[in-house]
């Protein structure tokens, strides 16, 4: 089988400020070092152009969102050129009056846009009022097609359930991508953080190992006060990591630091691990029905 491998660059900052072209410039910058260093994939993480705005319901905030085409996509789009690669990114999309989604985006090389995701899980928690703003998506589970394969994008509260990730496998994607904004409460244990911490890797390498597909995930890092007075903020764990189809750790960044990964992905593997452990041949899928059911009563 002719060897085919993919240099993959996931880029991890922290955000201080709702100031959309400077961390567009500090994204960009990252990305162009990650190119420099052979990289023709790179994920940004989940809502980089701004601060994380939900911490609180506030209607003002929806002046944070944008139209696709609009400005993100124009710079994103022109960086991808510029650089010759595949850009996954994310944004606050404006569809329309009073209707908003959490979107990835994706571009690929001098073709601009070629295909996006709107985020289908949508949690509702303290800090985390993501039901407020954004409205569930309804472009399915379908990967983008590329330059570099098909690309199974979800994003963050996505990466908790095994049905978004096995859709998209048996759609065909040959990867799976999580851009990501998840922290800490600062009032939990250390215990509890760290219970939290790996039950987030955990789920995430049991979807390569259950799709024997290669994982690659972009968490924010950084400490993001709440505007809310008396609420604790929330300090992302950071921790972005690459699995292999087996779940292996192939690079993981710390929790409190900015800093990029740089992984090349054997995508041939794929194939292979699939032939070794055939999962999807032995799926009884005369069984499955009531999966479409929201509770067995």
């Amino acid at each position: 089988m002719k060897h085919n491998s993919l240099k993959i660059g996931v880029v991890q900052q922290a955000v201080a400020s709702n100031d959309k072209n400077s961390n567009w410039a500090r994204s960009s910058e990252q990305v162009s070092a990650l190119v420099a260093q052979g990289c023709e994939l790179v994920l940004l993480q989940e809502l980089h152009s701004t601060l994380y705005f939900c911490q609180q319901e506030n209607t003002d905030n929806f002046d944070l969102a944008e139209p696709i085409p609009g400005p993100a996509t124009d710079y994103f789009a022109a960086l991808a050129a510029q650089l010759n690669i595949v850009l996954i990114t994310s944004l606050f999309e404006k569809r329309g009056s009073g209707l908003y989604h959490n979107t990835a985006v994706v571009f690929d090389r001098q073709q601009g846009l070629v295909g996006q995701y709107r985020k289908m899980h949508i949690p509702d928690d303290p800090g985390f009022y993501e039901k407020f703003y954004f409205t569930p998506g309804d472009m399915g589970f379908e990967p983008i097609a590329t330059s570099v394969g098909k690309l199974g994008v979800l994003v963050c509260w996505d990466q908790w359930y095994p049905e978004a990730a096995r859709l998209m496998a048996m759609a065909g994607a040959d990867m799976l991508f999580y851009p990501t904004a998840i922290g800490w409460d600062k009032n939990d244990t250390a215990a509890e953080q760290s219970r939290q911490h790996d039950a987030w890797q955990t789920i995430q390498r049991s979807h390569a190992v259950a799709n024997s597909l290669p994982v690659v995930v972009a968490n924010r890092t950084g400490f993001e006060a709440s505007p809310v007075t008396g609420d604790p903020g929330i300090q992302f764990w950071g921790n972005s990591f690459v699995a292999g189809p087996q779940g292996e750790l192939l690079a993981q960044a710390s929790s409190d630091k900015e800093e990029n990964l740089i992984v090349d992905i054997d995508l041939n593997r794929t194939e292979q691990i699939k032939r070794i452990w055939p999962y999807f041949r032995d799926r009884r899928i005369d069984a499955y029905d009531e999966l479409t059911k929201r509770w067995r009563d």
